[in-house]
């Protein structure tokens, strides 16, 4: 897994690259390369994004699966008594 100054480093990056392209088609119209590429482009940030939430998740409360665990071992507790 990635580091989130690594995450953030690539956001930033790839948000640059998106910036040029969206006014390249707003000086130059419509370009299907560029559009392709831009579309492209947002799917990337959007999977970055979601990593990112993720991993801050992750660092504060910890790891999912042992959350999940603890939650279930907390409702069968409560349920036996």
């Amino acid at each position: 897994m990635r580091s989130l100054t690594d995450i953030k480093k690539e956001i930033e990056r790839l948000s640059d690259r998106r910036s040029e392209i969206l006014k390249s088609l707003s000086e130059f119209g419509h370009n299907e390369e560029l559009k392709s590429e831009h579309h492209q482009l947002d799917s990337e940030l959007a999977e970055l994004w979601e990593e990112q939430r993720q991993l801050r998740a992750t660092i504060r409360f910890g790891d999912r699966d042992l959350i999940i665990q603890r939650a279930r071992h907390e409702e069968r507790l409560s349920r036996a008594a």
